[in-house]
C-alpha cells in the first residue's frame, strides 16, 4: 500500500531523517514508530523545527504549544516502549484550526473581537484525537470567524500558499493555516471545519486531501459556530487513507451536538481497498462547468478518464438548480445564522471585526424570520430533487475548484472563490477533495467526490482507488 513505502534512512543508522518525516503520511509515521525507526519525540521536534524556521514566512500557525507537545511526546514514547499501544495514531502530532477550543487556551477564531472564550475543556473533536494518542502541535490561522473562502485575514494575517514561494497566493479558506501547515510539512495532518468549502478549497489549492464530512458524524461541541445548518468538522491530510484514519478516530456521539445522536456508525477503512469496478459516477454538463479554467478542466478530464479505467462508468447529469442558485441560497442561510451567533461581536460601531466579515454577518440582520424559514424549505426541496437526480449513482464527481489560487492582491472578496463548494453543504452531502495534478505553472488542482449523507466511506473508497492508480496524490512543494 502506498502509505507503507519505506525508502530507508539516508544515514544508515536505522532512524528516519527529519526531512522525510515532515512529508510522510500518518500511515508511514505509524509504521516508522512501530518499527522503532523514529520516536514520538523525534516527530514533534522535526515538525517544531520546521515550524519555527519556515512559519515566519508561511504564517500557518497562530500558536505553537512546544512545551506541552514535547511533554505529550515523551509520555507517548514511554507508553509505546512499555508495549501500551492504543492505536495507529498514538504519538503522532496534529495541528488544529483556531476555531476549536483547547483547554486552557483562548479561542479567537481568527478575530480580535472574540476575547471572552476561555475554555476549560477542549472541543469534542480534539478530545477524540487526544484519546487516540495524537499530540496537538499548535493552532492554525484561519479566515476571521471562518466566514470566507479565499483564505485571507487582514486582521491576523493571511497564510502563504506554499506552492509559490515567490508570490503570495491565496491558500484557500477558511481552514487556511491548517492546509498550509500540512502542505509545507509543518504538521502531518490538521483539523479544519467546512461550512461552504472551508476544508475542500484549501485542500485543493494546497495540493492535499480534504474532507467535508457528513453532518452528525463528527461532533461540533467546542467549535465556534458560524452556520450550524452547514458547519462540519473535517481532516486535511497527505493521503486518502489518512483521512479515513482520522474520520474513524473522530466519529462518535457528542452530547453537545444533537446532530450526532442519530448518526450511524461507519467503518471508513473496511472496504477502502476494494476498488470501484462497476461504480456509476455522475459528472456535470457543459453549462455547470463553464466557469472551470481550461487547465483545471484538462486535469479534471484526465482524472475522469482514470476513474473509468478503474472500472467505473461516468454519466452526465444535470443539477436540479444552477450552481449560482445553490450559492445564493447557502449564502443567505449562512448570513442569518452567523448573525445569530456572532452578531454581538459585529454590531458595535467600533467593532474590530474586519469590515468585509462584519458586513457578511450584519447582512443576516436584514433577513426576516419568514424569509429564513422559506430558505430552509427551499433547501429541503432542493435536497429531495438532488437525491432523485442522483438515484442509481454512487457519487458525483466535480472539480475541487473552478480556478487555481490567485495572488492575494488580486482577490475580490465579493466573488465566491469556489463555485463547487457551497452546494455540498446546502444539500447536506459529504465530499472528499483529492489532488489531480499541477498546471503548467506548477499550481495544484483537485476534484471532489460528492456522496449522499453518511456515505463518506464510499467517497474514501473512490478516492483511494484513484490514489492507488496514480501511485500517490500529494506532492512536496518545490523549495520545501
Amino acid at each position: 500500500m502506498e502509505e507503507q513505502r519505506h525508502t530507508g534512512p539516508s544515514d544508515g543508522s536505522g532512524r528516519q531523517p527529519s526531512g522525510k518525516l515532515a512529508f510522510s503520511s500518518l500511515g508511514e509515521l505509524a509504521l516508522a514508530l512501530s518499527r522503532g525507526e523514529t520516536s514520538s519525540s523525534e516527530l514533534v521536534e522535526a515538525f517544531l523545527e520546521r515550524a519555527n524556521r519556515l512559519d515566519p514566512k508561511l504564517h500557518a500557525y497562530a500558536q505553537l504549544f512546544e512545551e506541552t507537545a514535547r511533554a505529550a511526546a515523551k509520555a507517548a514514547d514511554t507508553s509505546l516502549s512499555a508495549g501500551h499501544r492504543i492505536g495507529p495514531l498514538q504519538g503522532i502530532p496534529i495541528a488544529i484550526k483556531e476555531i476549536f477550543d483547547l483547554a486552557g487556551q483562548a479561542t479567537t477564531a481568527g478575530s480580535d473581537a472574540l476575547t471572552d472564550r476561555q475554555p476549560a475543556v477542549s472541543a469534542h473533536a480534539v478530545r477524540r484525537l487526544e484519546a487516540a494518542g495524537m499530540i496537538v502541535l499548535g493552532k492554525t490561522r484561519m479566515v476571521e470567524f471562518a466566514f470566507g473562502g479565499w483564505g485571507t485575514n487582514p486582521v491576523k494575517g493571511t497564510p502563504w500558499n506554499p506552492w509559490d514561494l515567490a508570490t503570495h497566493r491565496v491558500p484557500g479558506g477558511s481552514s487556511s493555516g491548517s492546509a498550509v501547515a500540512v502542505a509545507a510539512g509543518l504538521a502531518p495532518a490538521a483539523l479544519g471545519t467546512d461550512t461552504g468549502g472551508s476544508v475542500r478549497t484549501p485542500a485543493c489549492w494546497c495540493g492535499l486531501v480534504g474532507m467535508k464530512t457528513s453532518l452528525g458524524l463528527i461532533g461540533r461541541g467546542g467549535v465556534v459556530p458560524l452556520c450550524p445548518t452547514h458547519d462540519s468538522v473535517g481532516p486535511l491530510t497527505r493521503s486518502v487513507r489518512d483521512a479515513a484514519l482520522l474520520l474513524q478516530a473522530l466519529a462518535g456521539t457528542d452530547p453537545e451536538d444533537p446532530t450526532t445522536a442519530d448518526a450511524p456508525t461507519i467503518s471508513p477503512l473496511v472496504e477502502i481497498e476494494n476498488g470501484i469496478e462497476g461504480f456509476r459516477l455522475g459528472v456535470l454538463g457543459e453549462g455547470d462547468l463553464a466557469l472551470v479554467e481550461p487547465q483545471v478542466r484538462q486535469l479534471f478530464c484526465k482524472a475522469l478518464s482514470d476513474l473509468e479505467s478503474l472500472g467505473a462508468t461516468v454519466e452526465e447529469i444535470r443539477l436540479p438548480l444552477s450552481i449560482e442558485e445553490y450559492l445564493a441560497g447557502g449564502g443567505d442561510i449562512m448570513s442569518v445564522e452567523s448573525y445569530r451567533h456572532l452578531g454581538s461581536y459585529a454590531e458595535p460601531a467600533d467593532s474590530p471585526v474586519d469590515p468585509v466579515i462584519r458586513a457578511r454577518i450584519l447582512r443576516g440582520r436584514d433577513i426576516s424570520p419568514t424569509v429564513y424559514n422559506q430558505l430552509l424549505e427551499t433547501r429541503r426541496a432542493a435536497q429531495t430533487a438532488f437525491a432523485e437526480r442522483l438515484d442509481g449513482l454512487d457519487a458525483l464527481i466535480v472539480p475541487g475548484c473552478h480556478q487555481v489560487p490567485i495572488p492575494v492582491d488580486e482577490v475580490d472578496e465579493d466573488v465566491p472563490p469556489n463555485a463547487f463548494g457551497r452546494f455540498v453543504n446546502f444539500l447536506d452531502l459529504a465530499s472528499l477533495s483529492v489532488p489531480i495534478g499541477l498546471t503548467t505553472v506548477g499550481l495544484p488542482a483537485g476534484m471532489q467526490i460528492v456522496v449522499r449523507r453518511y456515505q463518506d466511506a464510499t467517497a474514501l473508497r473512490i478516492g483511494r482507488a484513484f490514489e492507488r492508480a496514480r501511485g500517490g496524490l500529494v506532492k512536496r512543494p518545490p523549495g520545501l
